[in-house]
């Protein structure tokens, strides 16, 4: 079976994006897992190679993804322009090329180029100046590949949290926040568990939006009026969930080993034990779309840019991620596959 082929977006050029890709990949042994194609081009790689100072990163230049070489890096040139990088600074540029990358390996895993995507940090006002009309990523790639929706999911190996909402000021979250979407966003989780991490028969715990999930009422309607029957109603459809649980003790008692998912309210409350308890370990995923993306857990990182400082770990783990879900999602197809078999030998027996 062909190796799977990850493509790789630089993201912002005066961030820590490619100098954790650089570190990521010089490890000889991922080779042996896929093929990465970065798509940038081979001046911005070499320059920042040159400020990692790591001999052993070599690349393929390539045109086209259409042909990479099976056993090396890969760059894609998606421009021939001399680039001015201003490492640690916000910029136009930084904004113009981060997008001309992720476009060109978006319409390559639309034509079927690469298989999977990972995505370096973006930053989001030089984004929004270059013509990006989205919030971030994943509401970019959700309009390309979702259906109707799609599920921020940060995961390690312990741990797998999912957001009713996201990039959305909190002022806003409380009336964004409904019983369909609840279940929307748990019928997403509950699929993905199957799909991408191969769970049969996954737990999802769903916390509550206020302090002690509402206290029974005295701390705010919504937990009791809206996210406790959306349960009822998603119990009554076969998924597994329970609560809602308070945030707060949910994690200071160590709940969280004992289910497969995890769905946070919004943004801050998921994602702040989350980054607390993975140390540089955790890999943002799209759930619930047709092509697999899977990226780093932290941004630009422009304070450290150029020090040569980057954790480039929670990168690697995005890459082998990508790599495992892909994989997942295609035994869960072969699985579903002979079972349909399956089920016609036996209908032609009786």
């Amino acid at each position: 079976m062909s190796k799977i082929k990850v493509g790789i977006t630089i993201g912002d050029m005066n961030g820590v994006g490619l100098e954790v890709i650089i570190k990521a990949l010089v490890n000889p042994l991922i080779l042996n897992q896929c093929v990465p194609i970065i798509y940038g081009s081979s001046k911005v790689v070499s320059y920042h190679k040159n400020v990692t100072g790591i001999e052993g990163f070599q690349f393929q230049n390539l045109k086209s993804a259409e042909r990479p070489y099976m056993d090396k890096i890969n760059v894609v040139n998606c421009w021939q322009d001399d680039v001015n990088i201003a490492l640690g600074k916000m910029s136009s540029d930084g904004g113009k090329f981060a997008k001309i990358s992720l476009e060109q390996a978006v319409n390559d895993l639309e034509n079927g180029y690469i298989d999977a995507l990972v995505t370096a940090p973006i930053h989001k006002k030089a984004m929004s100046q270059a013509g990006f009309d989205f919030p971030g990523h994943t509401d970019y790639l959700t309009q390309k590949f979702g259906n109707n929706d799609s599920l921020m999911f940060m995961v390690n190996d312990d741990m797998r949290v999912g957001l009713v909402t996201d990039h959305i000021p909190i002022k806003d979250v409380a009336s964004k926040i409904t019983k369909e979407l609840i279940l929307k966003k748990l019928n997403l989780m509950n699929e993905s568990l199957k799909k991408d991490f191969g769970i049969e028969r996954p737990t999802i715990a769903v916390f509550g939006l206020n302090p002690h999930a509402g206290d029974d009422g005295v701390i705010g309607e919504e937990d009791e009026k809206v996210i406790r029957p959306a349960l009822v109603e998603a119990k009554k459809k076969g998924i597994m969930c329970f609560g809602p649980f308070s945030a707060d003790g949910f994690f200071g008692s160590s709940q969280f080993k004992k289910y497969d998912g995890i769905l946070a309210m919004y943004h801050d409350q998921g994602l702040i034990p989350f980054k607390a308890l993975s140390f540089g370990n955790g890999v943002n995923f799209t759930a619930g779309l047709t092509k697999v993306r899977t990226s780093p857990d932290h941004g630009t990182g422009f304070d450290i840019a150029g020090e040569n400082k980057a954790n480039h770990m929670s990168m690697q783990k995005a890459i082998y991620a990508a790599v495992d879900i892909y994989r997942s999602r295609r035994d869960h197809v072969e699985m579903n596959a002979n079972k349909l078999v399956a089920r016609k030998k036996q209908a032609e027996h009786r």
